[in-house]
């Protein structure tokens, strides 16, 4: 039987962690816009990865379970890396919401039901859930371990109480954290493993939306004050992707690995710290 990755946002973050997992495996893109999962099939193709492609809208639960059952159809899924989403200056808070939490918490539900023993996963959060301020205990327990469909109507949630687009961002970030600590419990149990990294500014199609768009000067900002100087590139994120999921990170679930070139750090305790 075919071992199988469901790469969930066939852009380039997904692509540098598929490339290497993937050798010997069937790679399942999935992608809002088909023709985004077929231009990156077609890049791994020619790199001599076996691969295939379908549409996907992970806000919709109809459409994730079509992915499993065509994911499950291909073979046993030994692995899942998750790296779609949308960013604060795509979409209005309630779409962040609909596709950054909710989707994640769907998708972390129903591979969790079907990964094979020894699979792992991988979520593609964000260094914006490391800024927001601390949230109660009851309220992380919710972000956590709320129901996924019941996740939209918790009171934290609810429009009065979400101030812009970034703040839903930062608390879909916040909750897709805690969700891969407490579903790494339930993955477990069928001998697999989840965890998250939240990168910092990674130059994607999506960074340069940010780095051109409303948010543009502060996210330039962010990258001149930072201790590393620079943006981070997609194949340092597979570095870390490759460690997550491969046997030299066997030891390691429900955790998040922050990679933002120490941007929080600059926002804590250097020149990005708010007056």
């Amino acid at each position: 039987m075919a071992q199988v990755v469901v790469v969930i946002g066939a852009g380039s973050i997904g692509q540098a962690i598929a490339r290497r997992v993937s050798a010997g495996k069937h790679v399942l893109l999935a992608d809002l816009h088909q023709a985004n999962a077929e231009a990156a099939a077609k890049v791994l193709s020619d790199a001599g990865f076996e691969t295939s492609t379908t549409s996907v809208d992970i806000s919709s639960r109809a459409s994730l379970e079509t992915l499993v059952k065509t994911a499950t159809a291909l073979g046993e899924v030994t692995g899942v890396i998750h790296a779609a989403g949308v960013s604060p200056s795509q979409a209005p808070p309630e779409a962040v919401l609909a596709v950054d939490l909710h989707g994640t918490a769907m998708i972390l539900e129903l591979f969790g039901e079907v990964i094979a023993r020894g699979g792992s996963c991988v979520v593609i959060s964000s260094q914006s859930g490391h800024r927001l301020g601390a949230l109660t205990a009851a309220e992380d327990d919710a972000l956590a371990t709320t129901p996924a469909d019941d996740l939209l109507s918790l009171p934290m949630l609810r429009p009065e109480n979400i101030k812009d687009s970034l703040h839903a961002y930062q608390l879909a970030k916040r909750g897709n954290v805690l969700r891969v600590k407490a579903e790494a419990v339930r993955w477990g149990q069928r001998g697999a493993r989840v965890n998250a990294i939240s990168p910092g500014i990674v130059i994607t199609p999506l960074a340069r939306d940010e780095l051109t768009g409303p948010r543009g000067e502060g996210y330039r900002r962010m990258i001149e004050l930072s201790p590393v100087g620079r943006a981070a590139t997609p194949d340092e994120v597979g570095h870390v992707g490759a460690l997550l999921m491969g046997p030299d990170g066997a030891f390691i679930t429900g955790s998040d690995i922050l990679m933002d070139g120490g941007v929080t750090a600059a926002y804590f305790y250097g020149a990005l710290k708010p007056a």
